[in-house]
């Protein structure tokens, strides 16, 4: 196999094929990335991070207590999780993932920021389905301490709101779905939304019943690609 491309892991998994692949992008000076697919959806690349870390931070900073413990959905290439582990007052880090193999990477090394993440105490890996556990408050993320709450949930796993990766998840994004989800969260605390769509006002005003206020930031960053700005979506959603 060409040293410009490699496929470094592929697996049968319950919600489709599952792929890791390293690349080299001769037109950027030979640049490594790292791509991850499902079926015949990128899920994610280590080309494009800067939404992620911006989901950490802006997460993060609405918070105001001195120590934090912080949830986050979907650990993919582990942008978020190390974004809010440089934040000097998350005390603790649980990072959610269904895709077993995901974690694996990480735990082999097969991924750039593994070995930081492996490496840092205040993180821990759950497998288990952000959604069934966000729809179960009594038994929460923490399956070492059933009913734990949360400063922050930061989530990463649908594409938005209304473009699901699976339809069954849908029901987190109603109005009792959130409510759920709000109460595993100290008053104060946030839960924050990547989305690949523009803001919505429909899906901020679910977010407002559930939550006594929340906003939608727009965060650009330039695609090198096609050589001009892109841009997501990043919901921060505030208990009181």
């Amino acid at each position: 196999m060409s040293a410009d491309f490699a496929e470094l892991d592929y697996r049968q998994t319950p919600l489709g094929e599952l792929t890791l692949r390293r690349r080299r992008l001769l037109s950027f000076d030979g640049l490594e990335i790292f791509e991850v697919k499902l079926g015949d959806y990128f899920l994610m690349s280590s080309l494009f991070h800067d939404v992620e870390v911006a989901l950490a931070d802006l997460g993060l900073a609405a918070l105001t207590a001195p120590k934090l413990d912080v949830v986050v959905g979907g650990l993919g290439l582990g942008y978020t999780a190390l974004a809010a582990l440089k934040n000097p007052v998350v005390q603790s880090l649980i990072v959610v993932e269904a895709l077993e193999p995901v974690i694996e990477w990480h735990q082999r090394g097969l991924v750039p920021l593994g070995p930081q993440l492996m490496a840092d105490p205040r993180c821990r890996f759950v497998h288990a389905d952000f959604f069934a556990l966000a729809a179960t408050p009594e038994q929460g993320f923490d399956p070492e301490t059933p009913g734990r709450k949360f400063h922050a949930v930061l989530l990463d796993i649908d594409h938005s709101p209304r473009h699901l990766l699976y339809e069954q998840n849908g029901a987190f994004y109603q109005a009792d779905g959130l409510r759920r989800l709000a109460a595993q969260l100290h008053p104060g605390g946030v839960f924050a939304l990547w989305s690949d769509d523009p803001p919505d006002d429909d899906f901020l005003a679910t977010l407002r019943q559930a939550f006594t206020g929340a906003d939608a930031r727009v965060v650009s960053f330039f695609n090198p690609l096609l050589e001009q700005d892109s841009s997501s979506t990043v919901y921060l959603a505030r208990c009181g």
